[in-house]
């Protein structure tokens, strides 16, 4: 296994990824991203340190110690699958796109082949690592419920259901599975499916989506309930400073996997 911390590569030259890269450098971490993988033409301008791959068997040739995707879920589709199978353990962040059974089995063939690892990040919620261990005891419910501000929903079917120029009070507009949560709502689709994947999977996970004009930011809500107990986490997120539509901790717990990733005692 390549434990290199110089030699971390990047899917994507977005706000997530620009987030990572700048934490990373000013923080003195000694983990540095030093090549990102774009798929398409752009951006124009990149850090003199970091080296720019068109092409996944390119990136291969270098020889990153681990890719982090901050992209989309089509790089999750097309290129995760291609680095799993050369032995190259890959951060998943749009772990939205595993909503889709195909592609989880795609991306879990390959790493059976190859050797390359996967690792899901948490990402905006919280939570998980209870989900985790509660299943192995059996868990009856687990239900997600999202927040956000009217404005985050524009250009969602939610703009179909409410008028969302004129709310004044909180407005419930889905009640449905993780699976057509991530289906219809693509934007919510990575927290819905980090909490699907970590409990009762996505058939079973329980979505409420809300617009509400009460609250400054996202907010998250995760319970749960079985043999182990019962548990309610509430999270309120601000967004990354360069992005209004992502959430900071999103960002960050990409960052935290990162570093755990080299890390001899992990926990």
């Amino acid at each position: 296994m390549n434990l290199d911390p110089d030699k971390i590569a990047v899917i994507g030259w977005g706000a997530m990824a620009q987030s990572v890269w700048t934490s990373l450098t000013e923080r003195d971490t000694g983990v540095r991203i030093r090549a990102a993988l774009l798929r398409s033409n752009g951006p124009g301008a990149m850090p003199d340190e970091v080296r720019l791959f068109r092409s996944v068997d390119d990136l291969v040739v270098w020889k990153p110690s681990v890719v982090l995707e901050c992209a989309s879920h089509s790089a999750v589709r097309d290129a995760v699958p291609q680095l799993l199978a050369r032995g190259i353990d890959v951060i998943i962040a749009s772990i939205g796109a595993l909503a889709d059974q195909q592609v989880l089995s795609h991306l879990q063939a390959a790493s059976y082949a190859g050797g390359g690892r996967m690792t899901l990040v948490s990402g905006a919620v919280g939570g998980l690592d209870v989900l985790r261990s509660a299943r192995l005891a059996g868990l009856d419910v687990v239900s997600y419920t999202g927040r956000k501000p009217p404005s985050a929903w524009m250009g969602t079917p939610a703009e179909g259901l409410l008028d969302l120029t004129r709310l004044s009070t909180p407005q419930s507009f889905f009640h449905g599975s993780a699976t057509d949560a991530a289906a219809n709502y693509p934007k919510n689709a990575n927290v819905t499916a980090a909490v699907a994947l970590a409990g009762v999977g996505f058939e079973r996970t329980r979505v409420t989506l809300i617009a509400d004009p009460t609250v400054p930011g996202n907010v998250h809500e995760v319970a749960a309930s079985g043999a182990f107990g019962q548990f309610q986490i509430t999270l309120e997120n601000k967004p990354l400073p360069t992005n209004q539509k992502t959430s900071w901790l999103a960002a960050l717990s990409i960052e935290e996997t990162l570093l755990r990733h080299f890390q001899c005692t992990n926990f």
